[in-house]
């Protein structure tokens, strides 16, 4: 049994994927005898409700001078965080003469470049220090380090408090939670507000949407765990929202206890839950099940395809990629290449099963027959830019909410 990160329980483990590598170690053919491994293993805790990896990877294994995952390189997000901020700034900075808003997590800038542009102080929090240097070069404000008590005491002491704190896909990657909300807490003015968006729990228990789970997600929430989580801090929840980017997530808005009237949707979510199963084990074990039976049906539609001659490629070198292709065993004799538009990744090989990751120009100039769509959360976005693929009878391959042909 392993000790829940947030109640200090026994969690009780659902699912193994086995020996799997770091989800976004993309990396080349000399330092194949250096990659790490570790056991990909997932669990429930009855008391907090938080469902979380048993066992975490070094931080600074994952995020590092050399990250590989720029936030800018997707159209559709940027247009999500412009519209993040500025639901931020029209709700919650009406009331602030000089607001000050601090991210999490901020990456190369994507969602903090809308406050640095209207002029509104703000402060990016990015650990990876390439990343960081990104945002700094378009003259946004940012440091590069781990967030908790003691650096939110340093930004309260040198810049004030902050009417707004936030972070987009961050806070489930982040196992000393309870140290990153000491740290809001401290850092938030009385009624100031920590926004924050993740996968959500429900989204990947209905949908069987396995590859969201890997070593940089090290919990993934439910309303019910957040506020069992918020509340050891004299937080709370006071509106959830539903989101549709990476392939459903959720929006929390999270007060000083008392601060701010609580909406209606947080008692609704919380209903909706209990009604999806999310708080009974054999949720998890049905969950368990049905993700051997995705696998099972994925690798009979790859190697029914090779026996029949196709060329079969991958498209989008993301972290989830690495956890369908190992726990699959999908390596290059069942898929050619996987081809990308972020320059660090290309050149360079997948973690554990060492697939080529090419640039798009390869794809473009000699398709495969099938493309297996790893970044299927931005599906909508590369079908449009990949009509005359489709057009030119080119397929694309789905294993999300079950394992199709498009």
């Amino acid at each position: 049994m392993t000790k829940c990160l947030i109640s200090g329980a026994e969690t009780e483990t659902f699912l193994s994927f086995g020996k799997m590598p770091i989800a976004n170690g993309f990396l080349e053919a000399k330092d194949y005898p250096n990659e790490h491994f570790f056991e990909l293993k997932v669990g429930y805790c009855p008391e907090s409700k938080m469902v979380q990896l048993t066992e975490l990877v070094d931080e600074k294994k994952m995020f590092h001078e050399n990250y590989a995952f720029f936030s800018s390189t997707s159209r559709r997000m940027a247009e999500h965080f412009r519209r993040f901020a500025e639901s931020v700034r029209e709700t919650f900075f009406a009331s602030s003469e000089d607001p000050f808003v601090v991210e999490i997590g901020s990456n190369d800038g994507i969602m903090l470049q809308n406050f640095a542009n209207a002029g509104i102080r703000h402060l990016g929090i990015e650990p990876s220090a390439n990343v960081a240097q990104a945002a700094r070069d378009k003259g946004i404000e940012t440091i590069s380090e781990f967030f908790d008590q003691k650096v939110a005491e340093r930004i309260v002491a040198q810049k004030g408090q902050a009417d707004a704190f936030l972070a987009a896909n961050v806070m489930c990657h982040i196992p000393y939670l309870h140290s990153v909300m000491a740290g809001i807490k401290t850092l938030l003015k009385p009624k100031g507000v920590l926004v924050f968006e993740d996968p959500y729990l429900g989204d990947i228990i209905e949908k069987t949407s396995y590859d969201q789970i890997y070593d940089e997600h090290a919990f993934y929430f439910s309303v019910t765990s957040i506020e069992y989580l918020v509340s050891r801090h004299d937080l709370e929840v006071i509106d959830v929202i539903r989101q549709p980017v990476h392939g459903g997530s959720m929006r929390y808005v999270i007060g000083h206890k008392g601060a701010r009237p609580v909406s209606e949707n947080v008692g609704r979510q919380r209903a909706f839950e209990d009604q999806l199963g999310l708080h009974d084990p054999e949720t998890y074990r049905k969950f368990a099940k049905n993700v051997a039976q995705s696998k099972n049906d994925l690798l009979e539609l790859l190697n029914g395809l090779k026996r029949q001659g196709q060329r079969v490629g991958a498209y989008g070198a993301t972290s989830k990629s690495t956890t369908v292709t190992n726990y699959c065993g999908i390596g290059p004799d069942l898929v050619e290449f996987i081809s990308d538009t972020t320059p660090i990744k290309q050149g360079k090989f997948s973690p554990g099963t060492h697939i080529p990751v090419v640039p798009h120009e390869v794809f473009a100039k000699n398709p495969p027959s099938h493309t297996l769509l790893f970044a299927w959360n931005h599906a909508e976005e590369i079908l449009a830019k990949e009509q005359q693929y489709r057009e030119n009878g080119g397929k694309f391959l789905l294993y999300v909410p079950k394992v199709h042909t498009l």
